[in-house]
């Protein structure tokens, strides 16, 4: 029977396969980077990702008692321990219940919140659209008065050419090219 030996000498290890020296992690930062040097040695190697831990759920309570307690006389001492156990488990279960409830409540009065600030940003947009195309049209029609202002005074007037270019400086002074502070 043939023993596979390893090159440190240890019996029983098949080869090829070089011992780690067993390293103790003595703060969390070093257990870290432990981990991570240990995962990083084969990056191939897929990373397990731990599932989300599942909530708590209480039992559900028993459909059928059999061992119903009175609050008569004569009582073993250990019925209370029984008793006792029975009523905290059900004081758990109201009490999930119960924030189950307002988790759900919460969760609608956000999602309620959530679509009132939605429509009501919408509503400012619209404006706001409505605005910026009042200001585009207005502008449209003051150049297109502008040019058949323009078109109007060349035709009627023979004038040289400098009243015309002091008529534009002229206008090019009167008419700004935007307008501010109109509401």
């Amino acid at each position: 029977m043939a023993v596979i030996k390893e090159k440190d000498g240890r019996p029983g290890k098949p080869p090829g396969k070089e011992s780690q020296p067993l390293i103790i992690a003595k703060t969390p930062a070093e257990e870290q980077r432990l981990k991570l040097e240990r995962l990083m040695r084969n990056p191939d190697k897929p990373a397990p990702i731990p599932d989300r831990p599942k909530e708590w759920n209480p039992r559900a309570p028993p459909e059928f008692v059999r061992d119903v307690m009175g609050s008569s006389a004569g009582a073993g001492s250990g019925e209370f321990h029984v008793y006792r156990h029975l009523r905290r488990r059900e004081y758990q279960r109201q009490d999930f219940l119960d924030k189950t409830t307002e988790k759900q409540k919460m969760d609608l009065d956000y999602l309620d919140k959530v679509s009132d600030n939605q429509q009501a940003a919408d509503e400012r947009t619209a404006k706001r659209r409505k605005k910026r195309e009042k200001l585009k049209q207005k502008k449209l029609m003051a150049k297109k008065s502008k040019q058949d202002a323009n078109k109007d005074s060349e035709k009627s007037s023979s004038s040289s050419e400098e009243d015309d270019q002091e008529r534009e400086a002229e206008d090019d002074a009167e008419a700004p090219s935007f307008v501010m502070g109109k509401r």
